[in-house]
């Protein structure tokens, strides 16, 4: 029988790693001129992969 794990890793991995994935995207929308590289626009990138990769993933 395999564990599901638990849910609190699983959610910080996910905000982690959409932090790091939107920060990435952020900064390459600013260097073509795009739009800025600021903490709302990452924050705001960050909190949209998180919600749609938990959907997808989690909840799928």
């Amino acid at each position: 029988m395999a564990s599901q794990g638990d849910i609190r890793v699983l959610l910080a991995l996910d905000l982690l790693l959409s932090l790091v994935f939107a920060s990435v995207v952020v900064w390459g929308l600013d260097f073509i001129g795009v739009v800025e590289f600021t903490a709302t626009n990452v924050a705001v990138g960050t909190l949209c992969l998180a919600v749609l990769t938990y959907l997808v993933v989690l909840r799928g």
